[in-house]
């Protein structure tokens, strides 16, 4: 079992669809108020980071992939199977050292023709949907990085 937390950003969401391509059974950890968009991004099983009950009563896990980071994170580490993964884009667990049998990496992407065309092909075929907010010309990029930098829902995608 493997747990994606931030299932529902763009990192998470193409981590979701990654574990299940693999065959992994998978659990969307998001916020308790985004349990509903949750539903919709294709993992297993939905649990709410942000409840102290949901986490506890989450089964070990062989992994957790980790887009958020800080708390949430040291709660999480404690979860998984001894020799199991922690693996994250943002920073390890301040808590790390305490889970000798965990295997901790960072996670950095780099690139990969194969890896890109199957991500495109699937948002191609509606696989795999990453919430687009706004549609801004070229010529508007740095007013497109402005909204970026402020945040919020969906990404911005430049069209020539």
């Amino acid at each position: 079992m493997v747990m994606v937390v931030g299932a529902v950003g763009n990192v998470g969401r193409s981590a979701v669809f990654t574990a299940k391509a693999r065959g992994a059974s998978v659990i969307a950890g998001v916020l308790k108020r985004q349990t509903d968009e949750a539903k919709t991004v294709g993992a297993d099983q939905v649990a709410a980071t942000d409840d102290d009950g949901a986490i506890a009563n989450l089964a070990p896990l062989d992994a957790v992939a980790d887009t958020v980071g800080g708390r949430t994170a040291e709660k999480l580490i404690a979860k998984v199977k001894p020799e199991g993964v922690y693996a994250s884009v943002v920073e390890a667990p301040q808590n790390t050292a305490k889970y000798p049998s965990i295997n901790v990496v960072h996670v950095f992407s780099k690139f990969d023709r194969k890896t890109l065309e199957f991500m495109a092909e699937a948002v191609r075929d509606g696989k795999l949907v990453i919430p687009i907010s706004q549609k801004l010309p070229l010529s508007e990029a740095a007013e497109a990085q402005a909204a970026a930098e402020k945040g919020g829902g969906g990404k911005i995608l430049l069209v020539a």
